[in-house]
């Protein structure tokens, strides 16, 4: 991953911006696990820090929580968002394009009102438009609730509301809808702490564990922790340890291994829980080996035909940087040509 952008909490403990809440791990549990203690501190957190992407506490222990840093400080929908390289932002500000994005704290439909402000308003030649309560609704309910073709249906008159807005300010609107990943119901649960908690070794001293909801990277301190976790794992049916060759097929090996020494990934629909991510079941989940058939996203358009070699997520980079090279082009041309002509968007969402 060129970007250096993948799980969340990795050990580093000479980086960690936590130190200052190791005090907390003498409160009882049955607060510190509590999810609204942990979002009011959340909160806290990351306006002292500064922190300026997503950012969630979780269930990382306060008494392990200085080993840790968060690898997301600053936003991935803002220029230089990414840990390493450009994003489409960097590519939108370095050619001068006049763009519109979302504000992930803010509530859909917000964000949603402000696009068509400034459609209407004829400013942009790009727009990209963030809707994260889908993913939030399928963690709650899962893959086969009702809810979530009520959610796609509201979505749906949204979209609708947003491409009748484009069409009438802009000659021509390239629209693309797409998804970061699918999710998967969550039909059997992992307790793999306490699997790790029985081999006799310390957290800290032995080694080091991030749990995941569907992985657990680990770091040792030394060989007989790394023997001990190893050989354990690999008795884990729901799951297996990944190998090198895999994660470099995958373009998840990190030479530093700074995400985990070691990668054990679980089947689709397993859920480790209690987790570093949570306390309690949840019904979907997603974080899955990409080849799982819950693991793969969706692209919809508006265009007739999409070039070939759009396969990935990291593709729509491509997409989205064609397009709007070319509506800042055709706009700046509709401009001089005639100022009652209408402009081109290539993007709605």
């Amino acid at each position: 991953m060129e970007h250096r952008n993948w799980c969340y909490f990795v050990y580093d403990p000479a980086h960690s911006p936590f130190k200052s809440l190791r005090p907390l791990r003498w409160l009882p549990t049955a607060v510190t696990s509590r999810r609204i203690f942990r979002r009011w501190l959340t909160k806290f957190v990351k306006t002292r820090l500064g922190f300026r992407g997503y950012f969630d506490l979780y269930n990382i222990p306060f008494q392990h929580i200085a080993l840790f840093d968060f690898t997301e400080k600053r936003s991935p929908l803002q220029p230089g968002g990414m840990n390493r390289g450009p994003n489409i932002f960097d590519f939108l500000e370095e050619r001068s394009i006049a763009y519109h994005v979302s504000a992930p704290e803010k509530p859909e439909q917000e964000n949603l009102a402000a696009l068509v402000r400034d459609i209407e308003a004829e400013t942009i030649d790009f727009a990209f438009l963030y809707w994260a309560g889908l993913d939030g609704l399928l963690h709650r309910v899962g893959n086969q609730s009702p809810e979530v073709p009520a959610k796609l249906r509201l979505y749906e008159r949204w979209i609708e509301q947003l491409c009748k807005a484009a069409s009438e300010h802009y000659a021509e609107v390239r629209l693309y809808v797409f998804s970061d990943h699918g999710m998967a119901n969550c039909d059997e649960l992992l307790d793999l702490r306490a699997q790790i908690n029985s081999l006799g070794l310390r957290m800290g001293r032995d080694y080091v564990v991030v749990y995941d909801s569907t992985m657990a990277r680990f770091w040792f301190f030394n060989e007989r922790a790394r023997q001990l976790i190893s050989e354990a794992l690999q008795q884990v049916p729901q799951g297996r340890i990944v190998p090198d060759s895999e994660l470099r097929e995958l373009r998840a090996l990190f030479a530093d291994r700074y995400f985990g020494e070691l990668i054990f990934l679980v089947k689709e629909g397993v859920l480790i829980v209690p987790s570093h991510m949570g306390e309690r079941p949840i019904r979907g989940m997603h974080g899955y080996h990409p080849a799982e058939k819950h693991s793969y996203a969706a692209l919809l358009t508006n265009q007739t035909e999409i070039p070939e070699r759009i396969e990935a997520i990291p593709h729509m980079f491509h997409v989205m940087a064609h397009d709007a090279e070319l509506a800042k082009t055709r706009n700046q041309e509709a401009r001089s040509g005639s100022i009652n002509q209408a402009r081109f968007d290539p993007r709605a969402a």
